[in-house]
This record gives structure tokens, C-alpha cells and sequence, in this order.
């Protein structure tokens, strides 16, 4: 009993002597199992700017169509992950834990529709060993949700070409309200063809314009999907859809009332 305590003893040692000191964790975001901190750094009053686009050099400047800017705490953290794991493992895991928690999705891109790793890894994070192949490159941001609901999370994975596999994890707690922030059509595709639903709790039961235009241009995205709507105010939403161009043979009225709108995916 005494050998095994110590042994256990010896193994928790080692693995925390792997991270990099005075480092540690997000408390949103649970730690990929085996994963070390490599990088970490905090900032009291930083301002951001986190792309909801792909990005591009051109003329020697950074342009994406979209963008979040916020100012406040920053606190971000590298790990690399253990061997025999992609960057994508360890990436879906963290996607599933913060939408689980009740964080919101602003944007999501994969591979080469995220643009240019070097410039992700270099002008956007400010850390050389995010570089890699571009297909085997990740990115989210996020909204955390209440009471933290003025919190972004951003999350970068890449694994290189030395097979070396890495997840950066951004978090910035806004100074200031962060208003509303509104993700992109295609990011709500891609999460609704991953995981076969969407779950909107924050919406209300009266449809605003807003959502309703970007909820039927992500459905026309792909037409020949069709969709159940759930919530208390489901067959609202469904009228507002077909106002802005969706069939309405596409959309069925399903059963839950719990707060928001849920979208299922139809098979």
C-alpha cells in the first residue's frame, strides 16, 4: 500500500513539474488528458482583436471581413499535446465541453477555409510554434455563458509537420459590456451538420430580424436539409424562416419547451 501511494505520489509529481511554473489551467475550459502547458501568459487590460473570418496578408496588412474587438483581462494558455493525439482530438473535446457548458458559437473554421496558419500562429497569437500546415489547422471563438457572458474564449489547434500537436486556449473577460455578438452563417452550418442540432437558449420567444435572416441564410446554405424547431415560441420562428426564403417543407415543429430555440437535423 505504501509503494503504490508513493508511486502515485511520484507520477502526479512528474506531471505537474511538466507544466511551465505559475501556469495553469482555464477554469471554462477542462484540460485534454495529458496534456502539458507550454506557454501562458496573463495581462490585466489587453485589447484584442479576434477575426470571425478567414484572414489574409494583403499589402503588407491583416484584413478579415469580420472581427470582435474587446479590451480587459487576458489570460491564454498553449498546451501540447500528448503523442498519438491530433490537434482535432483534443479540439472537438474542448468545441463539445464549452458548448456543454452553455457557451455560444461565434465562429468556427477548419483547415485551409481559416486562411493562412503562419499568420494565425504569428500575427494573431503572437506564438511561432501554432505554425503549421494550414490543413491541419482549427479555430472557434466563443461567447462563455452567464454570469460570464462578457468572456470570449478563443481556441487555435494545429498539429505540425513534425507531427507535434498543439491547442491554444485565449480567454479575454471584457471590461466592458460586449453588447450583442452575432456568429456567421456558415459557422452555425457547420456546428448543426457536426452535431446534429443547435441549441440557441438565448433566444426569445419573438423572433427578432436579426436572427431570423441569419438563421434562414444559414439554412439555404444547404436546401436540401431539413430542420425540427423546438422552444416556446417554435412555430414563430417557423413563419419568420419561411418569410426570409426558407421552404417551408423543410421545417418541422418538434416537441420540448425549454427555453430558447432548438434546432435537430432531420435524417
Amino acid at each position: 500500500m505504501r509503494l503504490t501511494f508513493l508511486v502515485g505520489l511520484l507520477l502526479t509529481t512528474s506531471v505537474q513539474a511538466a507544466d511551465l511554473p505559475d501556469s495553469h489551467d482555464l477554469a471554462a475550459l477542462p484540460r485534454f488528458s495529458h496534456a502539458e502547458i507550454t506557454d501562458f501568459s496573463e495581462s490585466p487590460a489587453q485589447e484584442r482583436v479576434f477575426p470571425q473570418s478567414s484572414i489574409r496578408r494583403i499589402s503588407n496588412q491583416l484584413r478579415m471581413e469580420r472581427k470582435v474587438d474587446a479590451e480587459g483581462k487576458q489570460t491564454s494558455v498553449t498546451y501540447r499535446l500528448p503523442a498519438g493525439h491530433s490537434s482535432f482530438d483534443a479540439f472537438d473535446r474542448a468545441r463539445q465541453d464549452l458548448l456543454a457548458g452553455g457557451a455560444e458559437l461565434l465562429y468556427w473554421c477548419q483547415g485551409r477555409d481559416c486562411g493562412s496558419s503562419n499568420l494565425w500562429a504569428n500575427a494573431i497569437f503572437g506564438n511561432s510554434k501554432l505554425y503549421g500546415p494550414d490543413e491541419q489547422q482549427a479555430y472557434l471563438l466563443l461567447r462563455l455563458a452567464e454570469p460570464r457572458q462578457d468572456s470570449l474564449l478563443a481556441l487555435y489547434s494545429i498539429t505540425r509537420g513534425n507531427r507535434r500537436a498543439y491547442l491554444h486556449a485565449e480567454q479575454l473577460d471584457a471590461s466592458a459590456p460586449l453588447g450583442d455578438l452575432l456568429p456567421t452563417p456558415d459557422t452555425l452550418m457547420r456546428e448543426l451538420k457536426s452535431s446534429g442540432e443547435l441549441h440557441l437558449a438565448r433566444l426569445p420567444a419573438e423572433p427578432p430580424a436579426t436572427w431570423a435572416t441569419l438563421l434562414a441564410r444559414c439554412l439555404n446554405l444547404d436546401s436540401t436539409l431539413r430542420i425540427s424547431l423546438s422552444g416556446p415560441g417554435a412555430e414563430a420562428w417557423r413563419e419568420a424562416l419561411v418569410a426570409q426564403g426558407v421552404r417551408a417543407s423543410r421545417l418541422e415543429l418538434g416537441e420540448g419547451g425549454e427555453p430558447g430555440l432548438h434546432l435537430n437535423l432531420l435524417r
